[in-house]
């Protein structure tokens, strides 16, 4: 391994980490009123309903895999009675599920705000380099994940895995990423591009879910017939004003 390489593998992730936690308390700080995804459905929500599920889904699903092949260690699988096939084809069939989902609704989205004309006006630069970013990452994965498909696959738990445990330690054990695949490599450096940026775009919004919404009351919408606007009967007793 270069001295370039054992460079990037140390210093890379300690950067993104610093930008990501940084930009989160910079951006809480001195931008709450921007803190929000700048919802454009009011110009367009047809195709919105469609891609919108699609990619929140997708992407929740890719979170997820990637959390449990980078953070669950394989010895914990196997005690669990799961084989190596076993883990690779579920990884690999489940990820792949997620994963065309996941570009299925990005690109339904940039579709959506290439042409609807307020909705393109309402697109920012950011948003351009995060659609950028955000599709790179899951193509290149979902290239690497394919590209190694056959047999037993590519066991990247042997060595990203353990790699970026070290990282969470201070010890970054840098030698593990020694002989691995470069569209793995590739996708990693995207993949920390794509956190770096996360608090400089709208993807903020992921760590302010409106987790309140599912218990708050229902909120109950009455329509009146286009004659009687701006009339309305008598109410009931136990509506009526005291």
């Amino acid at each position: 391994m270069s001295l370039a390489d054992s460079i990037l593998w140390t210093a890379m992730p300690y950067i993104t980490i610093v930008l990501l936690v940084g930009g989160i308390i910079w951006r809480h700080r001195y931008d709450k009123f921007g803190w929000t995804t700048r919802s454009s459905q009011l110009y367009e929500s047809r195709l919105l309903r469609i891609g919108s599920p699609m990619f929140h889904y997708g992407i929740l699903f890719v979170l997820a895999g990637h959390l449990v092949g980078l953070f669950v260690p394989d010895s914990w699988t196997s005690a669990l009675g799961v084989s190596e096939t076993a883990y690779h084809y579920l990884s690999l069939s489940t990820g792949t599920i997620a994963g065309l989902a996941t570009v299925a609704g990005i690109a339904l989205l940039i579709y959506r705000r290439r042409t609807n004309g307020p909705v393109f006006l309402a697109t920012t630069r950011n948003d351009k380099l995060m659609y950028v970013v955000l599709l790179a990452a899951i193509l290149m994965g979902m290239i690497a994940k394919l590209t190694h498909a056959g047999g037993h696959g590519y066991d990247y738990r042997t060595t990203i895995a353990p790699w970026l445990r070290s990282v969470f330690t201070l010890r970054p054990d840098y030698a593990r990423m020694d002989g691995v695949p470069v569209t793995y490599q590739i996708h990693i450096v995207i993949g920390c591009v794509l956190i770096a940026l996360v608090p400089y775009t709208r993807l903020i919004h992921m760590f302010s879910a409106p987790v309140q919404y599912l218990f708050r009351p229902y909120i109950v919408y009455r329509s009146r017939e286009r004659g009687q606007l701006g009339t309305r009967p008598e109410r009931p007793g136990w509506e009526r004003v005291q």
